[in-house]
């Protein structure tokens, strides 16, 4: 099985040392279908453009070919995060406070697993929230699984300045490498290369 934090301890220098923050490294996929999504983003834009996402697959291959952490061939995807971006650093959930978003628990809150409500802040290692039909609840950034904002008006008149340029480009390198913890495939992000590669 592939190390997730081996591949992030690849990966985030070769994001870094072009200027990018990574957001997320997730494998997903099954057998002969495994994905290697990188997310990451310019500090000051918070997105990436088609040649920004090219220029780090293009890195991210080359350390890849060199290390080899994955055994079989697989697909790397390279891209900004979107609009309704996943939350994964405690950072993003006071950057994105007063957007909606949902939160999945690693174990149950008052007999919730979910929360989706208004982000209202971090203070320290706690997150605040204010949940639909409930009022204000307050957790421990450990305790969350998945979290990611809510595509509201309000989140894209904030996220307007936003380039859509390539939003709908994919850019195909031939590459490939296996071993995968299946996860799903759920967020949409504006730009994207994929490059695939063999192990």
């Amino acid at each position: 099985m592939a190390d997730l934090a081996k591949l992030t301890a690849l990966i985030a220098p070769e994001a870094e040392a072009l200027g990018f923050d990574l957001v997320r490294v997730k494998l997903f996929g099954g057998a002969g279908d495994i994905t290697l999504q990188v997310m990451a983003e310019r500090p000051d834009t918070r997105q990436l453009t088609i040649d920004d996402c090219a220029e780090l697959s293009r890195r991210i291959s080359d350390v890849m070919d060199a290390e080899d952490p994955i055994e079989s061939e697989y697909r790397l995807e390279v891209s900004s995060p979107g609009i309704d971006r996943p939350l994964t650093r405690l950072q993003d959930f006071a950057d994105w406070a007063g957007h909606e978003a949902r939160i999945a628990l690693k174990a149950p809150i008052e007999a919730r697993k979910q929360l989706t409500g208004d982000l209202v802040g971090v203070e320290g290692d706690r997150i605040s929230i204010d949940v639909s039909k409930h009022g204000i609840m307050t957790i421990g950034f450990d305790q969350v699984a998945d979290a990611k904002l809510l595509f509201t008006d309000r989140l894209l008149a904030a996220t307007r300045p936003l380039s859509i340029e390539g939003a709908d480009e994919e850019e195909i390198f031939e590459d490939d490498s296996d071993d995968i913890e299946d996860q799903d495939n759920d967020d949409a992000a504006p730009t994207s290369a994929t490059n695939r590669q063999e192990g």
